[in-house]
């Protein structure tokens, strides 16, 4: 349903109650007094108009399996304000006998004790129906609120983890610029290594050479 509609039914059947005693109360009065009553009736009459087109409109602008149940509540209120509108004629024409008045107050009271129930149960329906939707507000911002605070928590987690991951990469990153260095000085010292090692060859072949000279020349002798 809407709350639109809800609420402007609220005041329309708190209206229409009201309306009701004021007329049965109407034709009870005489002079001045009656004509400020129906003076009453019919701007109470004009509002209840105004909140009947509000109600169409709301229920116009609704999906049409909503729109067909709200139409036709509309309906009963159109007759029932229609209703009104006849009795508050009847009462301004003043073609009302006195047993024809005593009996139109007896039915008013009766009409208006229905209409007092009836108000009493669509105000009832009407309440428990804002209260269930007020709790499922409710529900749906405490999930928003749990969904909120859980979106929070994961980006606290992901913030955590990319920090780790950038330490991670600026660890890795100081490992290769080691590991580059060594690679330098592994490469520094192999060449020294090979350099050394042709260097002892050569030595150790002018020794064999001078060996092999001075070995000669004894023998030659």
């Amino acid at each position: 349903m809407s709350n639109v509609f809800d609420g402007y039914e609220r005041q329309y059947c708190e209206l229409s109650a009201n309306l009701t005693k004021k007329c049965t109360a109407a034709t009870a009065l005489n002079g001045e007094q009656k004509k400020q009553k129906v003076s009453e009736v019919k701007a109470g009459v004009d509002e209840a108009e105004a909140l009947i087109r509000k109600m169409d409109l709301e229920a116009r602008s609704l999906q049409p399996n909503i729109r067909a149940a709200l139409l036709a509540k509309l309906r009963e209120y159109k007759s029932d304000l229609n209703n009104l509108k006849n009795e508050v004629k009847k009462i301004v024409s003043g073609n009302i006998n006195p047993s024809a008045r005593d009996e139109l107050l007896e039915s008013g009271m009766a009409d208006a004790l229905t209409a007092s129930a009836d108000q009493r149960t669509r105000l009832m329906t009407s309440t428990d129906r804002l209260n269930k939707t007020s709790d499922r507000v409710k529900d749906s911002r405490r999930t928003m609120l749990e969904t909120e605070e859980l979106g929070v928590s994961i980006l606290h987690d992901l913030h955590s983890q990319r920090q780790a991951l950038l330490h991670a990469h600026n660890t890795l990153h100081g490992v290769d610029d080691n590991i580059g260095k060594s690679k330098k000085i592994l490469t520094n010292i192999s060449r020294r290594m090979n350099r050394n090692k042709w260097i002892i060859s050569g030595i150790v072949l002018v020794l064999v050479a001078a060996i092999a000279l001075i070995l000669y020349f004894k023998l030659s002798k």
